[in-house]
């Protein structure tokens, strides 16, 4: 049976972090706070609580080549600095094309401690459900843990 690994946010940590896990056989469910991928490269009017985000006009200030995954090239099409609206639309063709979607879990609260993920709350449709995992967290510098 393959090891369970929690990753936590599907922004560009995230997605690679599930893909990685994938590629060494472990099986990795990721939680995600908001409704969508992207973490901070999804611009937002109205700031969500906890995350962070750009502004509206931001560009990649390094090129499409040195941005890119290694094993996943920008489209040709794409201009050599990607506006936001761009690199969010990358990171959905990178999790398009390697089924990321299928791990992650949407609007899931979650508690971490010490890189153990203790306490999942997910609210759908105004139904609350705990899970309790015992296995590793990824976190990226987006998320704190439980002190």
């Amino acid at each position: 049976m393959a090891k369970r690994v929690a990753v936590i946010g599907s922004g560009v940590s995230g997605l690679t972090s599930i893909k990685c896990c994938l590629d060494e056989g472990l099986q990795p469910t990721c939680f995600e706070r908001s409704n969508d991928i992207g973490g901070l490269w999804r611009f937002k009017e109205k700031v969500e609580e906890g995350r962070a985000s750009i502004y509206q006009s931001v560009f990649t200030n390094s090129s499409k080549e040195m941005s890119c995954f290694s094993d996943f090239p920008m489209p040709e099409h794409f201009p050599n600095f990607l506006h936001n609206t761009r690199f969010l639309e990358y990171l959905k063709l990178y999790a398009k094309r390697f089924d990321l979607l299928k791990y992650i879990r949407f609007k899931i609260i979650f508690l971490v401690d010490q890189l153990q993920l203790v306490r999942v709350t997910c609210f759908r449709a105004s139904i609350e459900e705990e899970l309790c995992i015992n296995s590793k967290a990824c976190v990226s510098h987006q998320h704190k843990l439980v002190q």
